[in-house]
């Protein structure tokens, strides 16, 4: 039986609104009006089986509009997603369904990115497009896929697509090609009242081809799609639809947006699109035309497994390594052989300058290793010398010149470890950790292995003064589930926090490193990795200790010299190491305990502020940091101004003793 294109298109439309209606929660204007351009992408253009939601040269498609999501689990129970049943439609957004609010990947299967915060998708997938590329360069026609995104007009108002997009045209990303689902509504109203942006125009300025179509017109929505493909430049396509099409008084209005339709109101929309069948029901001739739909890139997943098998053994295996996010064997050789290369080498050094030696000492081990900075190559350190950049049209490389753009940079970078083969790494100063910040709370979220490196850490950068100097990122960084914060103090423990960002394959990781340089305080080699326990004692009390001292990367130094000055007045003291609080917290509580001691007095310091510290040293410990805003001056001048110094830190203790 055949099954006209717009009966595909009201099943996504049936089951939004009924999901929504049942939930009464959600927004079932997207899903409506975006019907037409989901049919033509996963029943025409795009390459994927849904019996296999994980195969590596599958077309990615992001749904950045993330509070459209019932669009995307409509596609994903009609196609045959054996995960997505019609229960888990009728659970929309209830707790423990694969349905909920907002796309959530790992959640749910065939979910490529966890969606919501909206422009963050289309960034996302910026990396996607660009990991794709650069894979291909590495390993040829074994990887040739497309990335797919379907923005709203939220997506293009926020400030992170502008960076996206320039990003993506720059590198001529041509295999990117963006859906709009171009309704001209937005909560507050038609997007009059707060924009008049002509977004075709906007793309093409960034190096875009852009093209209208009707996004009612499945001819016409392939067609462009078509053109698309052809194109040497990523492709925009504005496709003009109806919000909530089919509803009889809300179509079109922002009532359709984000709230149930109603029973009225559905039973219009369903006398308006022809479809009579009962709420959740699809009829056979539908589904089944579907489930074809969802099959019919088998033949080609088939021959790529084909491909695959007929590739030189050593190369397949290390391209299936790199799939499957395994570090080389040779790895812990590489990192053992640094750490005793540098345990005897006594000269200061800042750790931005110490992970650049880590950097350089383990990519050739680590291929997939890319590293790029927001513009600051000179001062983050990330780029090894032999490495070359990749540049517009050409991947073949390993470093990213990002721009001034440390929102899409942090959002790409996750798109990249979330389409694998990569493990990658960008820069920028922990001062703008605020301007990447939705992106590392997402990356968090979502698990993927993503290394921020963050230079210039605290008022130790000096004289650019308390615009660049950070007091409350690290605190508010520690704050964010599943991100892990490193501070390290010296060579070793650079290294260390490399190893151990590059071992957390679940979670992504901050390395806040220092411009000052910093006195070498791991005195001798010792094979395990002690700043992956978080915390760990550096420098043992001489008898039973009266003071703790705590604390993390520059300060550490600080600590040691207060240590000394505490031992010439017959005080007792012991250092502790902390260069990753959020490690030491998942420590078991014996470690935990021993390593903060039974000091009756326990101090902490850190330039930055309290936060996070009481867990420590409690709710009555002593900390020596920032209470304010940083100034500009010589770093040194700055410790003395605030008073981080050994002298302070020791007569704290002695004050607290008394």
């Amino acid at each position: 039986m055949t099954v006209a294109p717009d009966e595909m298109a009201n099943a996504i439309r049936a089951l939004a609104m009924d999901a929504v209606e049942k939930a009464k929660s959600g927004h079932p204007g997207l899903p409506m009006g975006a019907a037409d351009i989901a049919t033509v992408l996963f029943t025409q253009a795009m390459k994927y089986d849904i019996a296999d939601t994980k195969w590596p040269d599958r077309d990615r498609f992001v749904l950045s509009a993330g509070h459209g999501s019932m669009l995307l689990y409509a596609v994903l129970y009609l196609t045959g997603e054996p995960a997505m049943t019609v229960e888990e439609i009728r659970n929309f957004r209830q707790l423990g369904s694969l349905t909920p609010g907002h796309p959530e990947a790992g959640h749910t299967p065939g979910v490529e990115t966890t969606t919501g915060p909206l422009g963050q998708g289309l960034a996302t997938a910026v990396g996607m497009a660009l990991a794709e590329r650069m894979l291909a360069a590495e390993f040829g026609d074994i990887v040739d896929h497309r990335t797919y995104v379907l923005v709203g007009d939220g997506d293009l108002m926020e400030g992170v697509s502008q960076e996206a997009i320039a990003i993506a045209g720059h590198l001529k990303l041509s295999r990117m090609i963006v859906l709009h689902d171009d309704n001209g509504i937005s909560i507050d109203g038609p997007l009059s009242i707060a924009d008049s942006v002509d977004q075709a125009m906007r793309f093409e300025s960034c190096g875009w081809r852009a093209e209208r179509v009707d996004g009612h017109d499945q001819k016409a929505i392939l067609a462009a799609i078509d053109r698309a493909k052809a194109s040497d430049k990523p492709s925009y396509i504005a496709c003009k639809t109806v919000i909530g099409f089919g509803a009889p008084t809300r179509a079109g209005t922002a009532k359709a947006h984000g709230e149930a339709l109603g029973k009225d109101e559905i039973a219009g929309a369903r006398k308006n699109l022809n479809w009579p069948y009962e709420p959740f029901v699809i009829p056979e001739h539908i589904l089944s035309a579907w489930r074809e739909a969802g099959a019919r890139s088998r033949p080609a997943r088939n021959r790529w497994i084909a491909d695959l098998a007929a590739m030189d053994p050593a190369r397949r295996a290390e391209f299936e390594r790199r799939l499957a996010g395994v570090l080389p064997a040779s790895f812990a050789g590489v990192i053992e052989a640094f750490k005793r290369a540098v345990a005897d080498d006594a000269s200061e050094v800042a750790t931005r300058k110490a992970s650049e030696a880590v950097i350089a000492a383990i990519a050739p081990a680590v291929p997939e290793l890319i590293t790029g900075s927001a513009d600051l190559t000179g001062s983050n350190n990330t780029k090894v010398a032999a490495t070359p950049a990749i540049s517009p049209g050409h991947f073949a490389g390993r470093y990213i010149h990002w721009g001034i753009r440390e929102h899409g940079m942090a959002a790409a970078v996750n798109g990249m470890a979330l389409h694998g083969g990569f493990i990658p790494s960008d820069a920028t100063f922990l001062a703008f950790a605020d301007y990447c910040r939705p992106a590392l709370r997402l990356g968090a979220l979502m698990g993927v292995r993503a290394i921020h490196v963050m230079t210039h850490d605290s008022i130790g950068l000096g004289e650019d003064g308390p615009t660049h100097q950070p007091v409350e990122q690290i605190a508010s960084l520690r704050a964010i589930p599943n991100l892990l914060v490193f501070r390290p103090a010296d060579r070793t423990e650079t290294v260390e926090c490399w190893q151990a960002a590059l071992e957390a394959r679940h979670s992504p990781s901050i390395l806040a490193l220092t411009r000052q340089n910093l006195p070498r305080v791991r005195k001798r080699f010792v094979a395990e990795n002690l700043s992956a326990r978080g915390a760990y004692e550096l420098s043992p009390s001489n008898g039973s200790a009266q003071v703790s001292i705590f604390a993390s990367g520059s300060e550490i130094a600080i600590a040691i010299d207060a240590q000394s000055l505490l031992a010439e007045k017959g005080i007792a003291a012991r250092v502790v190491s902390v260069p990753c609080l959020d490690l030491f917290e998942k420590q078991d509580h014996a470690y935990r305990s021993t390593t903060i001691g039974m000091a009756p007095v326990k101090v902490a310091v850190e330039a930055g502020v309290r936060q996070g510290w009481d867990a420590i040293i409690g709710a009555d410990g002593v900390f020596v940091g920032m209470s304010s805003f940083g100034a500009s001056a010589p770093y040194q001048k700055l410790y003395e101004h605030f008073g981080i110094t050994a002298a302070h830190v020791a007569n704290a203790a002695l004050k607290r003793l008394k």
